[in-house]
């Protein structure tokens, strides 16, 4: 691509909206680093991985004022958790950025090929998407993994966060474009959203023919505005309204723990159980001893009548619940729960309210395990597992650009691969067609 001045006079960059710009800048870095070999690319995260490191305290730092005012407005602790940035944690991201250089690299790799009756040598090969554009909410670590996963893709990315972690982010992809650009790449291609407000967004949705992609990952109503408003092609994550089901057939102990680890092991995070439903015949046997446990990992429970009756005398607290509950994300120390009469019946509710993110069972029947994922059409179907398994890292993917529960180009945890398309590659000996 040509730059342009934005000082030449009549220059259409210089008419550009500041999004757009920066989307042509973008564009001018994807087109520099798609080809680039792998090894180029892994030294980048290697470096980038370094100066998270090295510059923690900065970042730290930034995050403390993001922390400070999020709780000066009031905002729940489960969101501040998924804001807040610790040494610890960024050593942990600074480890994902590690394990994504660690990835093969999907980027050219052949997805099929044949030589064709005519002696034509067809091939079809992954290549970069271009430009993804990130929009996100309240957590910063997806700052990094988007900036990683991308990078490694040989695509460029703009960045855009939510104003709860504006300082966290911007410290971020200052440390971002500094390691970036001091390995030899175009620090472009590691951008944020220029611009406060939601008129940069609105450019960022608009700008088809900059930006290939947008990838939203927060909340309902940011990847429903998101879907609904961009001339931007879309590739939609899912909010978790994940579901446990406990069979007639499950082991107790078994079922308790992986209850627990689900709903409980961190509640803010979209791979945790929002519903617990317990097949009736193990409902006496199942429930007291479930609510006693959810009773102390702090989680209150929302009810339908049958739970309510068995919870006489438990330590948890259990309030009746409504029809909102069955379709709530809690994100929270809460988790709606019923008793079911089937496995089918128990498919029926998830097929009604699921977001289709993950869902598991607990059962010691193989049928009754492979009638389970049979019939329920999520992302992520576990037997015998947390739903917390459903994530990139988890399933050795390196970290994640999100989790898409939509059925076209990507499906599920969303790692390099799913930001690569194709192109096809037809050599021939001056063949010509008839």
């Amino acid at each position: 691509m040509t730059p342009l001045s934005d000082t030449t006079p009549g220059s259409p960059y210089a008419k550009m909206s500041p999004v757009a710009q920066a989307a042509y800048r973008s564009q001018a870095a994807a087109a520099e680093i798609a080809p680039l070999p792998r090894a180029t690319k892994d030294d980048v995260l290697l470096a980038v991985a370094d100066a998270l490191e090295v510059r923690t305290g900065e970042i730290v730092e930034a995050n403390q004022l993001d922390i400070a005012r999020a709780r000066q407005a009031g905002t729940p602790d489960a969101i501040i958790d998924r804001l807040t940035l610790t040494p610890e944690r960024i050593r942990a991201i600074a480890s994902d950025v590690r394990d994504v250089a660690a990835l093969p690299d999907p980027v050219g790799e052949v997805v099929r090929g044949s030589t064709l009756p005519n002696g034509i040598d067809l091939r079809q090969v992954r290549v970069p998407l271009g430009v993804v554009g990130i929009i996100y909410e309240a957590r910063p670590n997806v700052t990094v993994d988007a900036a990683a996963l991308c990078l490694k893709s040989g695509n460029a990315v703009l960045l855009r966060g939510s104003s709860s972690a504006l300082e966290s982010n911007t410290a971020l992809v200052r440390v971002l474009r500094d390691a970036v650009g001091g390995a030899g790449l175009p620090a472009d291609a590691v951008q944020a959203v220029p611009g406060e407000g939601r008129e940069p967004v609105r450019d960022l949705m608009r700008a088809r023919g900059l930006v290939d992609v947008l990838i939203p990952r927060g909340g309902a109503a940011l990847i429903r505005a998101v879907v609904e408003e961009s001339t931007v092609p879309v590739i939609e994550t899912g909010t978790g309204n994940c579901h446990v089901y406990v069979d007639a057939e499950a082991d107790l102990d078994t079922a308790v723990a992986i209850l627990l680890n689900s709903k409980a092991q961190r509640p803010s995070v979209c791979n945790a159980a929002e519903t617990l439903l317990v097949h009736r015949d193990i409902a006496d046997a199942f429930v007291p001893r479930a609510l006693d446990a959810l009773a102390e990992a702090g989680v209150t429970v929302h009810g339908d009548r049958r739970i309510l009756d068995l919870a006489q005398g438990a330590k948890a607290t259990v309030v009746e619940a409504t029809a909102e509950d069955w379709e709530t994300e809690y994100l929270s120390y809460d988790i709606a729960a019923a008793v079911v009469d089937s496995l089918d019946k128990a498919v029926e509710h998830i097929r009604l309210w699921s977001s289709g993110h993950t869902e598991a069972i607990v059962t010691t029947s193989q049928q009754a395990a492979r009638r389970f994922t049979r019939l329920v059409d999520s992302t992520t179907v576990a037997v015998n597992a947390s739903t917390r398994f459903t994530d990139g890292g988890q399933f050795g993917f390196g970290a994640e650009i999100g989790i898409s529960t939509q059925k076209l180009h990507a499906r599920g945890p969303m790692g390099l691969t799913e930001l690569t398309s194709t192109k096809y590659i037809v050599t021939g000996d001056g063949h010509i067609r008839g």
